[in-house]
Formats: C-alpha cells, sequence, structure tokens
C-alpha cells in the first residue's frame, strides 16, 4: 500500500515492467492513461506507484499507478472542500464541454462552469469561448461540501456592465450596437459585451409599416439608435432606431396646415377610400365622398390610379391615426354653382337614376347634380313602389318642377311621361 517512485522499463504480455529498485510488475489495466501528459511513449516515463502485491523475498512485485492517481485524486478533493471558499479564485483546466456548460478539473475535483456564467454577453454555445485542455482562471461561486459540488463562475471576474448602465446609457443618447436577435415583437441590440437593449417594432421607422422587424434590419448589422428607458434592477433597456431622425410627421403638420393645396402621389385605392403619401413617412386619406362632386355610389378607380400624382386640399387632421384627410372636389368647380343659369323650371331634360327608395328616385342630371323624384311624381296613376317602375341606371326624361341652388335641390316629375324610360 505505500506509494514509491519507479520507472516504466518494457513492454511484456498483459502489462510492462516497472523498476522501483526490483523489477515489479506493472498490470495495463493499472496505468491511468489519462494523467500522463505523453500517452504514446509510456517506455521510460517516471511516475508515482502503489504496491498492491509483495510477496516473501520481494520475488512477485504487482504496482497500480491508476490506484496511485485516484488516491492522489480523492486526497486533493478533500483538500479543496475543505479549503475552498465562495469567492476564491482558482485555476483548473477545462475537461468536458456540453450544452449547458463545461466541467472545469480544479486537480482533484470537477466544478461546473454553467453556461450562464462563461460572458456577461450573449452565447448560444460554450465552445464559443472555451475548448478542451484549455487552462482558466475561475471564480469560486458556490460550494456544496455535502454532495461534493463547486459551481464556478468566469464572467465574474469582471465587473457587471449593468452596475454603470445608467451613467453610460442615459435616455436621450445616441449609441450604436449590432442586431444579435430578431423576434416578431422587435430586435435587440448589443451595445457592449452583456448589455443589450430592445427596439419594440414600433420604434424601427417612421415612415413605413413593419410587419416583422426583418423587413427593416439584419442579424449582425450595425444601427443606431436612441435610448428611450433603462431599468436596471430588471436589466432592461428600451431603444428606438426611429428617433434617430425627426418625426416626420410632426415636420409635416407644421407645413401642411387645414387649407393648404397638396399634391401627393396615390399609394392605394380601396372601397374607403383613396390613400396618397404626401411626403416621405407621412400619408394622407381621401375619403370618397371628398373624391368628386359625384353623389351617392362612387368608383375611385374612375377617377384617381395607383402611382400617379393627384391634387387636393386638406381638411382635417387626423392625429389619433398620424394622417391627414384630403379632398380633390374641393379643388374642382361645384356644378351647382351654375345650375341656376343653366336649368330653369319647367324645363324638360334627361338623366340617370342613381338611386331608388321607398319614397321616390334620385336623377343625375350630370355629374355632382342630382334632381330627387319623388314617389307622386313618377307617373300619372298612384305608384305604391318606384322599383317597380324605375332601376338604378335607367335613363329617363323629366320636367324641372322646382330648383334651389343655394339649397342644392331639384324637384323633377315624369308625369305625362311614363314612356321616358329607357
Amino acid at each position: 500500500g505505500e506509494p514509491v517512485k519507479g520507472k516504466i522499463m518494457k513492454r511484456i504480455k498483459g502489462g510492462y515492467v516497472v523498476d522501483v529498485g526490483l523489477p515489479a510488475f506493472l498490470p495495463s489495466s493499472q496505468l491511468a492513461l489519462d494523467e500522463l501528459e505523453d500517452r504514446e511513449n509510456v517506455i521510460g516515463q517516471e511516475l508515482n506507484f502503489k504496491i498492491l502485491k509483495l510477496t516473501q523475498w520481494k520475488r512477485n512485485v504487482v504496482v497500480s499507478h491508476k490506484a496511485y492517481v485516484e488516491e492522489e485524486r480523492e486526497r486533493r478533493k478533500q483538500e479543496l472542500l475543505s479549503t475552498l471558499e465562495k469567492g476564491n479564485l482558482v485555476k483548473g483546466r477545462v475537461k468536458n464541454i456540453t450544452d449547458f456548460g463545461a466541467f472545469i478539473d480544479l486537480g482533484g475535483l470537477d466544478g461546473l462552469l454553467h453556461i450562464s456564467d462563461i460572458s456577461w454577453g450573449r452565447l448560444s454555445h460554450p465552445s464559443e469561448v472555451l475548448k478542451v485542455g484549455q487552462e482558466i482562471e475561475v471564480v469560486v461561486l458556490d460550494v456544496d461540501r455535502e454532495k461534493e459540488r463547486i459551481s464556478l463562475g468566469l464572467k465574474q471576474k469582471t465587473p457587471d456592465p449593468w452596475e454603470s448602465v445608467e451613467e453610460k446609457y442615459p435616455p436621450g443618447k445616441k449609441v450604436k450596437g449590432k442586431v444579435v436577435n430578431i423576434t416578431h415583437y422587435g430586435v435587440f441590440v448589443e451595445l457592449e459585451e452583456g448589455v443589450e437593449g430592445l427596439v419594440h417594432i414600433s420604434e424601427l421607422s417612421w415612415r413605413r409599416k413593419v410587419s416583422h422587424p426583418s423587413q427593416v434590419v439584419g442579424m449582425g448589422e450595425m444601427v443606431e439608435a436612441v435610448v428611450l428607458s433603462v431599468d436596471k434592477e430588471n436589466r432592461k433597456m428600451a431603444l428606438s432606431i426611429k428617433q434617430v431622425e425627426p418625426d416626420p410627421w410632426s415636420q409635416a403638420k407644421e407645413r401642411y396646415t387645414v387649407g393648404s393645396v397638396v399634391i401627393g402621389k396615390v399609394k392605394n385605392v380601396t372601397e374607403r377610400g383613396v390613400y396618397v403619401e404626401v411626403e416621405d413617412g407621412v400619408e394622407g386619406l381621401i375619403p370618397l365622398y371628398e373624391i368628386a362632386w359625384t353623389q351617392g355610389p362612387i368608383d375611385p378607380g374612375k377617377y384617381v390610379k395607383k402611382g400617379e400624382n393627384v391634387k387636393t386640399i386638406v381638411t382635417d387632421i387626423d392625429e389619433d391615426n398620424r394622417r391627414f384627410i384630403l379632398s380633390r372636389r374641393k379643388l374642382l368647380p361645384d356644378p351647382w354653382e351654375s345650375v341656376g343659369k343653366k336649368y330653369k323650371v319647367g324645363m324638360e331634360i334627361e338623366g340617370k337614376v342613381t338611386k331608388v327608395t321607398d319614397f321616390g328616385a334620385f336623377v343625375e342630371v350630370e355629374e355632382g347634380v342630382e334632381g330627387l323624384l319623388h314617389v307622386s311624381q313618377i307617373g300619372d296613376g298612384k305608384i305604391k313602389n318606384p322599383r317597380q317602375v324605375l332601376s338604378v341606371g335607367d335613363r329617363i326624361k323629366v320636367k324641372i318642377i322646382r330648383l334651389s341652388p343655394e339649397a342644392r335641390r331639384m324637384g323633377l316629375s315624369m308625369k305625362g311621361d311614363r314612356k321616358g324610360v329607357e
């Protein structure tokens, strides 16, 4: 059981001959190869052994290098467990790397260096920083003597960057960083190792509607941003990319007031109205009823096309939706202004039925000018349901029986002309 020093002399069947002052036999299974610096050239190496068997007259000696190594490791382990304290700096060798961390050989006892304690920065795998066999210095985070477990830290050797983050990154400061993660709700930007900020999707752009952050930035891209807020306790920082530049809406509101004439490009034609790009990042909406003087249902595509420029006037400012309400028709001549000169009571004219109701029908006599054909004026007989006689789109001959251009009203009659429907 005593430790002795010896030299491996030669290989024989089943093991080696070792000179410990007299020839001794070392079984191959008792050589701890993991502990040798040169595992290929064993012959000639001087090592420590334990005597496993010693017969009388010392004619049969069996030794073990493995038993010596294990005993020495246990001694060192107990010594480490009794002396290591939280906060100690110790040196070790990276023994194994896993997805969740690395095991560090401290010389008799392995400690776990968890992935979360390797770096203050974002880390996908421990192998990004460590490699097997690497010698490193670590901090003892915890010692569980009963379970013989030691927790280690590498990042704790340097100050926590969040301790000084409030001083370094006050709200309003412009910063530069690298995009390290993209999610559906925003992007994370690394300002320095261990310090990241979130740019919410709503803070990416003034000038476009962003459905996913990848439309604006890419992984690894360097971006400029403005610090919005810092929460040191929860290690959170809010950033804005769009606020690096002035808000175009705020500037546009000063340039375009109600009554301002605006020329913009038609971006989209919808059932709600026409969306116009007033300038880069600033939108306007022409409601359907403001496209033309035409009354009743209107097809906006008849008057404007996507991509063309349109001249409008600002009628309102929609602060909630950050857009201008525009009118195209208010820049066109009002047809009712000339109705008094063009039409007189008693005049017979032709028009198109645009709407049929229970009380009568509306007839367009020219674009923007409609008259009411009351049910009592549809025919000489009694008409209960105008829809039995008239349909939208019918061309009919009517007589003007009332006219009030100031009130934008015209009364029509078909009496005496039942055959006038086409």
